[in-house]
């Protein structure tokens, strides 16, 4: 019974906290759930209960994480017109890769990066993002963190219609 217990709880978290010091942050309103970094402080949900801030005790990195249901677009279109608001937010695309089920994609800014992933979910219905801000001068120290939180990521229950 013990084993059973374990494998479940196991199942249940996932990858999400499998790194020591890591939280786990999950969305009720949308089913979504991701890891959050050690040092990093939630912001409280907004009203809306689509997602939350999360800023590093220093303030020089942010995570925003946030959910939704895809309204008159596909997923496809969506991450387009999210790669387009950036770039019209004066931000350089450096990095694309994306799927019919996911996008990640990075930018910089002045001495700012931006790398954002999203995923579809619910049968290409909902999808869910998170966006890593942080200086330029941090990129090698913040390639493993975002190597954490680009698995953990992930649609864990459909919300109601």
């Amino acid at each position: 019974m013990r084993i059973l217990i374990a494998a479940l709880l196991i199942a249940v978290t996932g990858p999400a906290v499998a790194a020591q010091g890591w939280d786990t942050y999950l969305n009720d309103r949308y089913g979504y759930q991701i890891a959050v970094p050690p040092g990093f402080i939630g912001q409280g949900e907004p009203d809306a209960h689509d997602g939350q801030v999360f800023r590093s005790k220093d303030g020089t990195q942010t995570l925003r994480v946030w959910g939704g249901y895809l309204v008159d677009t596909d997923f496809g279109a969506d991450i387009k017109s999210r790669m387009d608001d950036l770039t019209q937010k004066h931000w350089t695309v450096t990095y694309q890769a994306t799927t019919p089920d996911w996008a990640s994609y990075s930018g910089t800014k002045g001495q700012r990066v931006i790398y954002v992933r999203e995923i579809s979910g619910c049968k290409g219905q909902q999808y869910a993002t998170f966006e890593l801000e942080y200086s330029s001068i941090g990129i090698g120290k913040l390639t493993p963190v975002i190597d954490k939180l680009v698995p953990s990521l992930m649609q864990k229950v459909c919300a109601d219609y």
